[in-house]
């Protein structure tokens, strides 16, 4: 019998034997435990014998179907409630099944009920997550994503939580009652109109700010955003976080659905007006509004209402929520980042919302996940995948619809390139993931638990895909194509082809055969390019050929590239269907002087190109493609680094440092891209010398260091062009402009700053230590003075531990700067990071049971190989911190393991001590307990032979684990 390497094969999930119709839960909440009564409305498909419940972790108080007896038993092991009838129900039977149950809360397993950050002096702070099998740690249940159903629930928890909150609308006031346990609040929520999955439900005692404000759509109908964040919050803040979600829904409303792509100049106009409609909502509720404007603010206020219902005439707009308060929640300690909760959604505090210590990147991702969540109240809510393995079906269109949010704001060619970035990072990137032993198809063979398909595989290369379809089909047919899915599964549940299908049928395109290699095979294509030009006939030709490993097939992708000329203009462009392993163009033209390849990005994967320099360096100065254009200019650095790799005695190419001195220069392009074309990964495609971590970091900043020798006056300069001052007026204005709008030029010139400055600290000279000072005591932003930190940690100013420990100090006293200074001493290539990060963990801030924590502290380490990997101390670290961490909190510990994904890649001499750290891991872990963890080391293991072989030769031992 062939090896389970997973828990979970799509086999495991078949129909449900009955229908879920509704539930009345009652939840009676209290400091250390939970009674919650449910009855369970169904009704039988077939003839019922007997029916097995999800039930995790529960103590049992009843259990009764009434008008049908019944026995039934509870495999705690098997987290299974088996019910069996005295008599069979019929088919086509409603019946009920009510239970009676005491579920615990937990600090360390984020799933079902389990206790967040709790204000100072309030109850305890509980809040639930059910993504994926988190329901049945709640109740008896079918935990299943077909089990869509209507909800009645009711909670009573002590009167001092501000908030008590679940999935729908209010049915009853809340109220106090009293109980044999004294005064209690009660209140009563009605989820009736859109039938959900159970992953979906949510429920919450708190005490929290509410903050709240009145969302007006194009018709005047309305519904009420809140946000609820911690006790004491920033009212300004707050506001601003409810305008950036205010900005996410009324995108949404305007710019998808069926014709999202038309009438685009109309839409961003209402957009607009909507903003100086709520300004002059805002301005008539004021309190310092004067009798006699009231008037003239009226008049306005309906003129411009007026105005939008004119332009609104005729259009077709896109999601329409369908509740009455759209809630945004603050969750401390999550494994995710942001969780769609129908009509709750929780996102981590630390994201949700701005504040003094949140850093650019911190920031978008807030404006991200504000959208993202929103979004699934269709896709993925409304429409729910079939089961786990459809995760990738609700994330994947959710991010490209993100994804397009985010360029609204902050340009095409930034939100672009920034995903190309993602895709081509180091150790992190999605390619360097997707081609890792631990990779995972985007449709994979199986998993441990659900959360193993929460990887950078469905939430970037799946979106990749859908991209890709997309592009093929044209964005006006896809737009139709996703707005009749949406319309077909309406409160349904959807199967992966489901989806294609619909795109087959709106667009007359045979998708079937290119979906069937994107979702099964891991990895990506790697396309050989060459091309030949015949003067004397005026034909090209361009030769694509896909280097495929023996068991893969070819990959199905669209190609769109252009010939241009010495001054950048198009000789002929085009989008080409690469059906095969190797495939030709042939097209009289004129001779180009380069070729843009993979325009636009227009498939996940990458180029080989024979292009000499010149032509390269051609392309980087004339290429109007943003992501062709950087590609080029990330060959010619692949280059350079490989020989500088290959040649440790020479010193970078000067061609080079000029060119990217030539680029640091140029304002047009700096304006669109900020400092993200500039990125020097400290990466090669090179295959025999990706791996080797610690060399290629010298060698990056090797190459920064000259580009700072042969400029540094002119990098001073930029760095002092770019050293904006805030104007306290423009802050005052702040979300009177639009918040994301304003943000974007800033965020992009505050990264052309910091990479100045980055560089000219690799001259690591006494005057750059007070530039460094300075910028670090003077800055009026998170993500200057995070620069300025970690250029400090990386430079051998005296100072630094004092300042870190002082700096350390600081950040105590706030959970977002907290997370950033982990994050950002765990990432430092200081050759003291061990003994930073050891210092930190050592002090009572720092908490391990804290999800935050152990992705910016040990989550950063392990990624920083160089050390966590290739060094003695740095490994023995990282196992003994993974052995701890099981068990805690799987999720976390796999994502440390991801670092151990290229052992076999490495060189020789780290396979041993790799391999011996995995199984001593292994040994010491329960995997009954963790089989998340124990399962992905086996994995690890199988994906590197080489390194396995060498260890049991040297050990002459079999791994005890097989």
């Amino acid at each position: 019998m062939k090896e389970r390497l997973y828990r979970y094969y799509p086999d495991d999930f078949g129909k449900l034997e009955v229908r879920v119709l509704h539930m009345d839960l009652d939840f009676d909440v209290f400091d250390d435990h939970t009674i919650v009564s449910s009855k369970m409305f169904l009704k039988t498909i077939d003839p019922v014998f007997k029916l097995s419940l999800n039930c995790r972790d529960l103590e049992i108080l009843s259990v009764s179907c009434p008008e049908n007896p019944m026995k039934y038993n509870y495999r705690q092991k098997d987290a299974m409630l088996d019910i069996s009838f005295d008599s069979p129900i019929p088919r086509h039977t409603e019946f009920a099944i009510e239970t009676q149950t005491i579920c615990r809360p937990t600090k360390n397993i984020l799933e079902g009920l389990y206790y967040d950050e709790t204000p100072a002096g309030a109850p305890p702070q509980q809040i639930t997550q059910c993504q994926q099998w988190g329901f049945q740690r709640l109740v008896p249940c079918f935990d299943d994503m077909t089990a869509k159903c209507t909800y009645r629930t009711t909670i009573r928890a002590d009167s001092r939580y501000t908030n008590m909150i679940t999935n729908g609308d209010i049915a009853v006031p809340r109220k106090t009652i009293q109980t044999k346990d004294g005064s209690r609040d009660e209140i009563v929520y009605e989820n009736m109109k859109t039938p959900m999955a159970p992953y979906l439900f949510f429920l919450g005692v708190g005490t929290y700010d509410t903050h709240r404000r009145e969302f007006e759509y194009s018709d005047e109908s309305c519904i009420d955003l809140e946000l609820l964040v911690p006790p004491g919050s920033d009212k300004n803040y707050a506001a601003q976080s409810l305008d950036i979600l205010h900005d996410a829904v009324m995108w949404i409303y305007l710019f998808t659905g069926p014709e999202s792509h038309k009438d685009v100049e109309q839409k961003s106009q209402i957009f607009e007006l909507t903003k100086l409609r709520d300004q002059l909502k805002h301005n008539l509720n004021s309190a310092n509004v004067l009798p006699e404007n009231v008037n003239k603010t009226m008049n306005n206020l309906n003129a411009v209402r007026d105005k939008i219902a004119e332009l609104s005439e005729g259009l077709t707009f896109g999601y329409k929520y369908t509740g009455t308060v759209y809630r945004e929640i603050g969750m401390q300690n999550s494994d995710f980042g942001g969780m769609e909760n129908v009509g709750n959604t929780t996102i981590t505090t630390n994201r949700i919302m701005p504040s003094k210590n949140m850093a650019d990147g911190a920031y978008e991702y807030m404006a991200d996940v504000k959208a993202h969540e929103y979004y699934h109240n269709i896709n993925g809510s409304e429409v729910t995948g079939n089961s786990p393995f459809e995760i990738w079906l609700n994330e994947a269109v959710t991010v490209h619809i993100e994804n397009a949010f985010h360029a609204y704001f902050f340009g095409d060619d930034y939100t672009r390139l920034q995903t190309i970035l993602d895709l081509y990072a180091p150790v992190s990137g999605t390619f360097a993931l997707d081609s890792g032993a631990a990779s995972m198809p985007i449709l994979p063979d199986g998993f441990n638990d659900p959360n193993d398909l929460i990887t950078s595989v469905t939430y970037v290369k799946a979106p990749e895909f859908v991209r890709m379809v997309e592009t093929l089909i044209g964005k006006n047919t896809f737009a139709h194509g996703l707005d009749s899915y949406h319309k077909k599964f309406s409160h349904k549940n959807a199967r992966t082809f489901d989806w294609i299908h619909e795109m087959e049928f709106v667009s007359g395109i045979d998708l079937s055969k290119m979906a069937n290699v994107w979702l099964h095979q891991t990895g990506y294509p790697t396309l050989f390019v060459t091309k030949i030009y015949d003067a004397k006939n005026k034909t090209f030709k361009m030769t694509l050929k896909q280097a495929l490993p023996f068991s893969k097939r070819p990959w199905i992708f669209p190609f769109s590239y252009a010939l241009l000329d010495r001054k950048g203009k198009i000789i002929h462009e085009d989008t080409f269907f690469v059906q095969n392993e190797e495939e030709e163009i042939v097209l009289q033209v004129d001779e180009p002087a380069f070729v843009s390849l993979n325009r636009g990005g227009s498939f996940y994967g990458k180029i080989v190109t024979q292009a000499d320099v010149k032509e390269l360096m051609t392309q980087v100065r004339k290429d109007k493609d943003i992501v062709s254009r950087f590609l080029a200019f990330y060959t010619l650095t692949d280059r350079e680094k490989e020989r500088l790799l290959k040649n440790p005695e020479v010193m970078p190419s000067s061609e080079y440092a000029d060119l990217y001195h030539e680029l640091l220069c140029d304002h047009a392009l700096l304006e669109k891209t900020g400092s993200l074309f500039l990125t020097i990964f400290e990466s090669t495609d090179h295959e025999e010398l990706a791996h080797q971590y610690d060399k290629l970091f010298a060698v990056r900043r090797k190459i920064q260091k000259e580009i700072a020798k042969r400029h540094e006056i002119s990098l001073k300069i930029i760095y002092e062009e770019y050293f904006d001052q805030p104007d306290p007026e423009d802050e005052k204005l702040y979300s009177v402009r639009g918040s994301l709008s304003f943000k974007s030029t800033q965020i992009k010139r505050r990264q052309v700053k910091n990479n100045a400055l980055r560089l000219l600290a690799t001259l690591d000279t006494p005057e750059i230590h007070g530039h460094i000072k300075r910028q670090f005591l003077t800055a009026t932003n998170a993500t200057d003075r995070l620069a300025a930190f970690s250029a400090w940690l990386n430079s051998s100013a005296p100072e630094k531990k004092d300042l870190t420990l002082i700096y350390m100090e600081e950040c105590k006293k706030d959970l977002v700067a907290w997370e950033t200074f982990l994050a950002t001493v765990a990432g430092t290539d200081s050759e003291d990071c061990l003994d930073l990060v050891r210092l930190i963990e050592k002090d009572p801030t720092f908490r391990i049971e804290q999800a935050n924590d152990q992705r910016a502290l040990y989550g950063t380490f392990a990624r920083n190989r160089k050390y966590s990997l290739q060094t003695e101390e740095g490994l023995q670290f990282l196992k003994n911190t993974i052995i701890r961490l099981a068990a805690i909190n799987e999720y976390s510990t796999v994502g440390l393991l991801n670092a151990f994904s290229t052992i076999d890649k490495m060189e020789p001499k780290y396979h041993i001590p790799l391999v011996a750290a995995l199984d001593e891991i292994a040994e010491s872990i329960d995997p009954e307990k963790a089989p998340s963890v124990f399962n992905r080391i086996k994995k690890l293991l199988v994906g590197a032979p080489n390194a396995v072989r060498a260890y049991e030769v040297h050990t002459n031992k079999s791994r005890s684990f097989n």
